[in-house]
């Protein structure tokens, strides 16, 4: 059963940065909604989904989510998951994308953050003001990675990004895949360049990465998960998962 929740502001905020804190229940969702503001959405745990018309952003605790004001967006969060939304004013929003993106969020951002939420209650003090002008500054020159895990339209690729997000163990190279989809190595890989922007592999795992956070959150052992995705070592899965996320799976579970 879905949990509906309410946007906290509808009209104006209070003041022009404003950070809020909310734990997410399984299976939440803030419905369709726009404002005159920009959002930034980041999970200190687990991964941050929001749908922007038909393109879907998901993104694990490395990254966080920029919704640039008046784009309608669907927040969703199928697990419990602690997250912040920094909302900010339009006149903020100048050296920010013009368009959603998936924006990494670094060690320092993420003390920044930590410290600007730890005196939430404290919105309106010159401190707190401070504190999210430097994360906000931090956030304009961060790394951008689109939606971090692209879909496409395109029949041929399509038809093999569902597959290997039904199979994260297919190991089996680009070259494979391409054969077994009757185009051409160079022709899949000029579609990934044109429709992902990034190559198959690092698609690939990217998204073992968003359901390795999930299989981490249940409880799965990392040799467990390692084994599941294809991986002949574990060692292999653990220097994967920490060069997209920054932090090692054991390190995730504890944080």
């Amino acid at each position: 059963m879905k949990h509906s929740l309410q946007v906290p502001f509808t009209e104006a905020l209070p003041t022009p940065l404003f950070l809020r804190t909310t734990l997410m229940p399984d299976d939440a969702i803030f419905p369709a909604h726009a404002h005159s503001w920009g959002e930034f959405v980041y999970a200190y745990n687990g991964v941050v989904q929001v749908m922007v018309e038909e393109e879907r952003y998901l993104v694990p605790p490395q990254y966080g989510i920029w919704i640039p004001p008046d784009i309608q967006h669907v927040g969703v969060s199928r697990r419990e998951v602690l997250q912040s939304s920094l909302y900010v004013a339009n006149e903020r929003c100048d050296t920010l994308p013009t368009q959603p993106q998936a924006l990494m969020v670094s060690p320092f951002m993420r003390a920044v953050l930590d410290h600007a939420r730890e005196s939430a209650l404290d919105y309106k003090s010159p401190r707190q003001l401070r504190l999210l002008t430097i994360f906000l500054d931090e956030l304009a020159a961060t790394p951008r990675a689109g939606t971090f895990l692209p879909a496409s339209d395109d029949m041929v690729l399509g038809e093999i990004l569902c597959y290997l997000e039904d199979h994260p163990d297919d190991n089996r190279p680009v070259s494979v895949l391409a054969q077994d989809a009757n185009v051409t190595e160079r022709t899949l890989a000029r579609k990934c360049r044109r429709e992902l922007g990034i190559p198959l592999s690092e698609w690939r795992n990217r998204m073992r990465v968003v359901k390795a956070i999930t299989l981490i959150e249940e409880g799965k052992s990392v040799e467990s998960i390692a084994s599941a995705f294809g991986y002949s070592s574990t060692s292999a899965f653990i220097a994967m998962f920490k060069k997209l996320t920054g932090v090692t799976p054991a390190s995730y579970r504890e944080r």
